[in-house]
């Protein structure tokens, strides 16, 4: 049956390439998926246009044993998925083997937040260098807005350093940004961002006087035009470590996780949360809903009268 099993292989990936154009990257994971599945049948006697359901579940089983990531195994198995339902469609099988195999489940990590104490100590750490005069105190208060804008409003990484320099020409305290997908959103800018802004127009002015203007907010003398993100991802470390930080603990999405969390520990909703942070769908905003229940748990330990009895009668 080996022969047989590698005409099928070859004939799966032969219609992947012709009729959904897969990518050379993709085909050659399907085929090592494939391989490797084909391997471990192979130790249980079994061909792989003949594995049953339990043959797969006993595979998915082997890749946990091995170490193998949750999503590195579902990996596998959709490429297993897709390589059955290409024999059940031509009719090589007369049933799909995986049809009732659950994908293993992914651990939901919680994205890493700073605390409020945190980034007060950032933010004023920022201020403080931006309001010391000489050498690089243009650079430094670049800085501050940088940090004071990505705090109050959650901002990605990528929008925050393409801002055009159109935004200092804004009227009042919200400020209309381009996401993903070319998709606007209106996000709400806090006093002190505003004052950055405003510090930080002056100073540019004074800089480029002379000079033609660049249409970034935050230009920079590399190919992209405006401020890396990798720059200023970098120097957000090093202001970390000058605030008595741990710089491991900070980077632009962290920053941006806390914006969110500190929203919902005050009272926000998470359907306007998801809506700041530029997300389409509101079960990537979902993965912060452990802070909504932490703080449900305290609204209910502090003010439900069973509760306070409770808490009367220890």
């Amino acid at each position: 049956m080996a022969g047989q099993d590698a005409a099928r292989l070859e004939s799966f990936l032969e219609m992947m390439s012709a009729e959904r154009g897969a990518a050379e990257n993709t085909l050659s994971s399907y085929e090592r998926d494939l391989t490797d599945l084909t391997d471990f049948l192979r130790e249980r006697n079994t061909a792989i246009s003949e594995a049953t359901t339990e043959d797969l579940s006993a595979y998915l089983g082997h890749l946990s044993t091995q170490g193998f990531a949750a999503s590195s195994q579902a990996r596998r198995l959709s490429s297993t998925r897709q390589f059955y339902k290409f024999l059940y469609t031509e009719g090589l099988r007369g049933d799909d083997p995986t049809g009732i195999l659950d994908a293993p489940k992914k651990g939901r990590s919680l994205p890493k937040i700073m605390s409020v104490s945190d980034v007060t100590k950032l933010l004023a750490q920022a201020q403080t260098e931006a309001e010391t005069e000489g050498a690089g105190q243009v650079a430094r208060i670049r800085m501050h807005l940088l940090l004071e804008l990505l705090y109050a409003t959650g901002m990605r990484v990528s929008e925050l350093v393409s801002l055009p320099a159109t935004v200092l020409r804004h009227e009042g305290r919200f400020l209309m940004i381009r996401g993903k997908g070319n998709k606007d959103r209106m996000v709400l800018l806090s006093r002190a961002a505003m004052e950055a802004m405003e510090t930080y127009d002056k100073a540019r002015k004074a800089l480029v006087r002379g000079q033609s203007e660049s249409p970034w907010l935050f230009p920079s003398n590399g190919k992209e035009g405006h401020l890396p993100r990798q720059v200023f991802a970098r120097d957000l470390k090093d202001i970390a470590i000058r605030a008595g930080l741990s710089p491991s603990a900070i980077s632009p999405h962290i920053m941006r996780h806390a914006f969110a969390s500190h929203l919902l520990q005050n009272g926000a909703d998470l359907r306007a949360v998801q809506e700041l942070l530029g997300h389409s769908d509101i079960s990537t905003t979902q993965i912060y809903t452990h802070v909504l229940e932490e703080r449900l748990q305290e609204l209910v330990q502090t003010h439900h009268p069973l509760a306070k009895q409770a808490k009367n009668l220890e």
